[in-house]
C-alpha cells in the first residue's frame, strides 16, 4: 500500500467481508479510530472527519514482506526471541496476541523452546463506542496460563491498549508476564504496567513548528 486511498479501499474490502472495525484496525496496523475513519471514507462519505480523527495522526506499518515468507518471518522471530531471552530464567510459555501476533509467537516459542498460548483481544469485536464493553479471551486449543511466567508477542504497538489488556488478562489467570516483544512500537514504550517492552523498530514522530 502506497497511500491513504489504498488504505481506504482495503478497509472497504475488509468491511464488505464482515470484519469489525477492530479487526480492520488489526489487519491494517492502524488505530481503531483510524480504522473507523477509513471505513467511513470507504463508504463514500468524504465529509466524515471528526475533530479527533482530523487532528490525530497515525502511522501505517506494512510488514507483509516478512509475513508472506516463512524464512523471513523466522529470521524476524529469531531477533525477537533474542530480545526476550535476556528476561526471565524459567519462562516456559509464549503468548501470541491474535491475529498477527500468533504466527510470530509460534516462531518465537520454537526459538525459545516454550509452550504456545494465544489471546484474542477485545478489539476484534469492536465497532463503535467503549471498548471496555467488549471482552477478550485465551484459545483453549493452545497452552493454558496456569499460573506460569510468560512472554507476550505481538506485531505492532499502536497505542498500547491491546498490550495492556493482554497483560491484565494473563494476570487475571494467575500468570506473570515477564516481557513483551513486537516488531514495531509506534509509541516507544520501555515498559507497560511494569512489564519490559522490546521492539525491533521504534517509531518516533517529530513535530516541527513551521
Amino acid at each position: 500500500m502506497k497511500n491513504v486511498d489504498d488504505l481506504i479501499d482495503s478497509a472497504a474490502e475488509l468491511a464488505e467481508h464482515g470484519l469489525s472495525k477492530g479487526e480492520i484496525a488489526d489487519e491494517l496496523n492502524v488505530s481503531r479510530e483510524t480504522a473507523s475513519w477509513l471505513v467511513e471514507r470507504g463508504g463514500g462519505n468524504d465529509a466524515v472527519e471528526s475533530t479527533e480523527t482530523a487532528s490525530t495522526a497515525d502511522i501505517h506499518v506494512d510488514w507483509s514482506a516478512l509475513g508472506r515468507d516463512s524464512t523471513r518471518l523466522r529470521y524476524a522471530a529469531s531477533a525477537m526471541a533474542d530480545l526476550l531471552a535476556k528476561e526471565g530464567e524459567a519462562v516456559d510459555l509464549t503468548v501470541g496476541i491474535e491475529k498477527a501476533g500468533a504466527p510470530l509467537a509460534t516462531a518465537v516459542a520454537n526459538q525459545l523452546d516454550t509452550d504456545l498460548g494465544t489471546y484474542a483481544p477485545a478489539k476484534h469485536q469492536w465497532e463503535e463506542g467503549d471498548i471496555d464493553e467488549q471482552g477478550g479471551g485465551f484459545s483453549r486449543n493452545f497452552a493454558a496460563i496456569r499460573d506460569r511466567d510468560c512472554y507476550v508477542v505481538d506485531d505492532i504497538i499502536t497505542s498500547g491498549t491491546t498490550m495492556q489488556e493482554s497483560i491484565d488478562a494473563i494476570r487475571e489467570q494467575g500468570g506473570e508476564p515477564v516481557a513483551c516483544v513486537v516488531l514495531v512500537d509506534k509509541m516507544g514504550y520501555d515498559e507497560i504496567d511494569g512489564v519490559p517492552v522490546y521492539s525491533l523498530v521504534d517509531v518516533v514522530r517529530v513535530d516541527r513548528d513551521e
